[in-house]
C-alpha cells in the first residue's frame, strides 16, 4: 500500500509499506502515517482475492516481524489507529467520512499483519512485538499499558458503538475481521487451546461488561443482512463538477496519494452471488459462532455461551429467576426470520442449532411458532440435497430435527400443516402432502443414502431416533410416505438375509483352514438388527396409538406382508411382532371376507372400517419410543475444527496458507 501501486502485485515494491517493515523506527507524530492511510482500497470479499492480498504482501509481513523488536512500528500503527478511533462515532453521526476512511485504512492494514504474525510467531511472541517500543536512541522497554488489550477494546467498543451505515459498513466489517483474525490461533495448533492470553482479555479483562452488548449486535447483524454499500459510496466520492470538499481533502494529504485499488483489476465487477450477499452478516455469524465456543477457563465459564444461552425476547416481561449477567433482550420474531431464510449456510444451520440446544427461550418460541414449515422446509431441502453437502451440515439439521421431535406438539402440528408442490422434491410429484409426511420421506431417504455411501451409523442413529420421536404421532400419512417406510424395511431385510448368508458362507469356510482370517459378520449382522428392530417399533407404535388414522400405512404393511413372515420367530423380534403380526392377520381376513379383485379405494374403505372396529385392547402397549439429543462429553473436540473449517473456507476477506493449518485436514474442511 503505497503511492502509485497501480496492481496488486506491485504492493511488495511500495515504499510505504517498505518503510513501515524497515530497520527505521516510525514516530507516531510523523506526516508519514497521513500518507500511509491515504489510500483507496476494496476490500477482498472472497479468499481468490485475499489470496492475492497475501502473496503481494507476505515479504512486507515477514520483514516487518524480523525489524519490528528494534523499531516498535506495528506498536506505532496501533496506536495511531487507538488515536483515530475515539472519535469514531461523532464522525459517524457527522458524516465525517475522512475521518472513518482513514480509520478504516489503519485497521485494514493491522489486520493483514496480525494474520502473517499470528501464522508464524506464538501468543507469546506477539505479546512482545506489542510492547515493543522506541524510547530513546537504542534504549527499549516494555510499554506500560498493555496494548493487545487496548485494541481488543476498541474493536468491541467500534462495534457496539460505532453505527452501521454507508460510511462505517467497511470499518465496523474490518473490525469483526480483526477480532477473528487475533482470534485464529487456534487455527495453527492441533490440540484444542485452553489457556489463552487473548482469550482471557476477552473472558476476564476489561471487555467483560460489553459481552451482552458484542453479542447482541453481532446477531443484529446477522438479522438485518445489509449488503456492501456499492464501491465508493463509503469513501471521498468525486462530485459531477470534479471537486467537493473531501475529495479535495484526501488528495491533497500527501504528495503520492495511493492510486485506488480494485483487486481483479479495474473496473472488474462483483459476482450476482457477491452482490447478494452479505460480508457484514456472514463475518458477524462467523465471529459469534467462534465466541460462543472458546473453551471455558478454569475459574470463568464462558461468557459469551452464557450470553447465547439466556437471552429473551423483546416480547418477554417476565423476570427471569436467576438472571444471567450477560443476559438481554432481542426481537424474536425477526430472529426467526433470518435463520429460516439463511438456513443454506452450515454457519446459519450450525446458530440454529446451538440456540435450539442451549437456548429453552428460543426453544420455546420456535416450537409455538404457527409457521413451523418455514423453518423446517430448508432443514429438509438441506437433508434432500445430501450429496451436494458436507457431513457435518447434515448431522446438525439432523440433530435440529431431532431435538424438534422431542416436543409432542410438533410431532402433532406438522401432519396438520399442508404443502403445495415441493418443486425440490424430484422423485416423485408432490402435489399436495402434509409436512410430517416429507420430513418422513426425506429422513427415510437419508437413511437410504446413508446405507449405500457413508454407512455411518450416529448418522442411522438419528433418523431412526427423529422417526421414533413422530411415529407415535403420525397422522393421515401420504400414501408415498407408507410406501417408503415399508420400502426401508423391505430394504433392511434384503441387507439382513445378504448378511446372515455371507456369514454361513465364511464360517462354513474357516472350518477348512486355522489361521484364514474372515470379517466380522457377526457384528455388522448385530447392527443391522438393531436398526430392523428400531423400524419394526416405530412401524408397531404407529399402529398402536393411531391406526385408524393411518390406512395408507396398514395398506402398504397389507401389500408387503411377506417382508415380515421371516421375523415372527426371531427370538430379537418375536415380542414386537405380536402386534403387526395381529394387524395383518386381522385386516387380511376382513379383506378376504369383501371378496376378490377389490380396488385400491375399496381396500382403503375395509381397511378403515376395520380401524374402528378394532378392539384396542387387542393391540399390546410398549413403552412409548421417546429419544433425546444428548451432546458428546467433548463437545468442542467436534465443534471448535468445525466453526474454524466455516471460518477458512467462508471466504470473506480471509485467506490462510492451507500448509500452515493444523486445526483440521484440508479434506474435511
Amino acid at each position: 500500500m503505497g503511492a502509485n501501486s497501480s496492481t496488486i502485485n506491485e504492493l511488495s515494491e511500495n515504499d510505504y509499506l517498505k518503510k513501515l517493515s524497515g530497520t527505521e523506527a516510525i514516530s507516531e507524530n510523523e506526516p508519514f502515517w497521513n500518507q500511509l492511510l491515504s489510500f483507496t482500497f476494496s476490500t477482498p470479499t472472497n479468499s481468490t482475492d485475499s489470496k492475492l492480498l497475501e502473496e503481494a504482501t507476505i515479504s512486507i509481513c515477514k520483514s516487518l516481524i524480523e525489524n519490528n523488536p528494534r523499531t516498535g512500528n506495528l506498536g506505532a500503527l496501533i496506536r495511531v489507529f487507538l488515536s483515530r478511533t475515539k472519535e469514531l462515532k461523532i464522525s459517524a453521526e457527522c458524516q465525517n467520512q475522512l475521518f472513518i476512511w482513514q480509520a478504516h485504512n489503519a485497521l485494514f492494514i493491522i489486520c493483514c499483519l496480525l494474520k502473517v504474525f499470528i501464522a508464524h510467531v506464538s501468543e507469546e511472541e506477539l505479546l512482545l512485538h506489542f510492547s515493543y517500543q522506541k524510547r530513546d536512541p537504542g534504549s527499549y522497554e516494555s510499554d506500560i499499558e498493555d496494548l493487545l488489550e487496548e485494541l481488543l477494546c476498541c474493536l468491541i467498543h467500534l462495534i457496539v458503538e460505532v453505527p452501521l451505515l454507508d460510511i462505517t459498513y467497511s470499518i465496523l466489517l474490518e473490525a469483526v475481521t480483526a477480532l477473528i483474525v487475533l482470534l485464529s490461533y487456534q487455527l495453527f495448533r492441533k490440540e484444542i487451546i485452553h489457556e489463552s492470553v487473548i482469550h482471557n482479555y476477552l473472558m476476564q479483562g476489561r471487555s467483560l461488561p460489553y459481552t451482552s452488548r458484542l453479542v447482541k449486535t453481532l446477531l443484529y447483524n446477522f438479522i438485518r443482512q445489509e449488503k456492501s454499500p456499492p464501491p465508493g459510496s463509503h469513501v471521498f466520492q468525486q462530485q459531477a463538477d470534479g471537486g467537493g470538499l473531501l475529495y479535495g481533502l484526501a488528495s491533497g494529504v500527501a504528495s503520492g496519494l495511493w492510486t485506488v485499488l480494485t483487486l481483479g483489476g479495474v473496473g472488474s465487477k462483483q459476482s450476482p452471488v457477491q452482490e447478494q450477499s452479505s460480508p457484514l452478516a456472514n463475518q458477524s455469524l462467523l465471529l459469534l459462532l467462534v465466541l460462543a465456543n472458546l473453551t471455558d477457563s478454569p475459574d470463568c465459564p464462558n461468557p459469551f455461551r452464557q450470553a447465547i444461552m439466556s437471552f429473551r425476547n423483546t416480547q418477554d416481561s417476565s423476570v427471569p429467576p436467576s438472571p444471567s449477567p450477560h443476559s438481554f433482550q432481542i426481537n424474536f420474531n425477526s430472529l426467526y426470520t433470518a435463520m429460516c431464510e439463511q438456513q443454506k449456510s452450515d454457519q446459519a444451520t450450525l446458530l440454529l442449532y446451538t440456540l435450539l440446544h442451549q437456548n429453552s427461550n428460543v426453544r420455546t418460541y420456535v416450537l409455538a411458532r404457527t409457521d413451523i414449515e418455514s423453518l423446517v422446509l430448508p432443514i429438509l431441502e438441506i437433508l434432500y440435497h445430501v450429496e451436494e453437502r458436507n457431513s457435518h451440515h447434515v448431522y446438525m439439521s439432523l440433530i435440529i430435527l431431532l431435538i424438534l421431535t422431542e416436543d409432542d406438539g410438533f410431532n402433532r402440528s406438522i401432519h396438520e400443516v399442508i404443502l403445495k408442490n415441493i418443486t425440490w422434491y424430484s422423485e416423485r410429484v408432490l402435489t399436495e402432502i402434509s409436512l410430517g409426511s416429507l420430513l418422513i420421506l426425506v429422513v427415510i431417504r437419508t437413511i437410504q443414502y446413508n446405507m449405500t455411501r457413508t454407512r455411518d451409523k450416529y448418522l442411522h442413529t438419528n433418523c431412526l431416533a427423529a422417526l421414533a420421536n413422530m411415529s407415535a404421532q403420525f397422522r393421515s400419512l401420504h400414501q408415498y410416505a407408507a410406501q417408503r417406510i415399508i420400502s426401508l424395511f423391505s430394504l433392511l431385510s434384503k441387507k439382513h438375509n445378504k448378511v446372515l448368508e455371507q456369514a454361513t458362507q465364511s464360517l462354513r469356510g474357516s472350518l477348512g483352514s486355522d489361521d484364514s482370517p474372515f470379517p466380522d459378520y457377526a457384528q455388522d449382522l448385530n447392527v443391522i438388527e438393531e436398526v430392523i428392530r428400531m423400524m419394526l417399533e416405530i412401524i408397531n407404535s404407529c399402529l398402536s396409538n393411531s391406526l385408524h388414522h393411518n390406512p395408507n400405512l396398514v395398506y402398504a404393511l397389507l401389500y408387503k406382508r411377506e417382508l415380515f413372515e421371516q421375523f415372527r420367530s426371531h427370538p430379537s423380534f418375536q415380542d414386537i411382532m405380536q402386534n403387526i403380526d395381529m394387524v395383518i392377520g386381522f385386516f387380511s381376513s376382513r379383506l378376504e371376507q369383501a371378496g376378490s379383485d377389490l380396488s385400491v379405494e375399496r381396500v382403503l374403505e375395509v381397511i378403515k372400517q376395520g380401524a374402528v372396529a378394532l378392539p384396542k385392547d387387542r393391540l399390546r402397549k410398549f413403552p412409548e419410543l421417546k429419544f433425546k439429543y444428548v451432546e458428546e462429553e467433548q463437545p468442542e473436540e467436534f465443534f471448535i475444527p468445525y466453526v474454524w473449517s466455516l471460518v477458512y473456507n467462508s471466504g470473506v476477506g480471509l485467506y490462510w496458507n492451507p500448509q500452515d493449518i493444523q486445526l483440521f485436514t484440508m479434506d474435511s474442511g
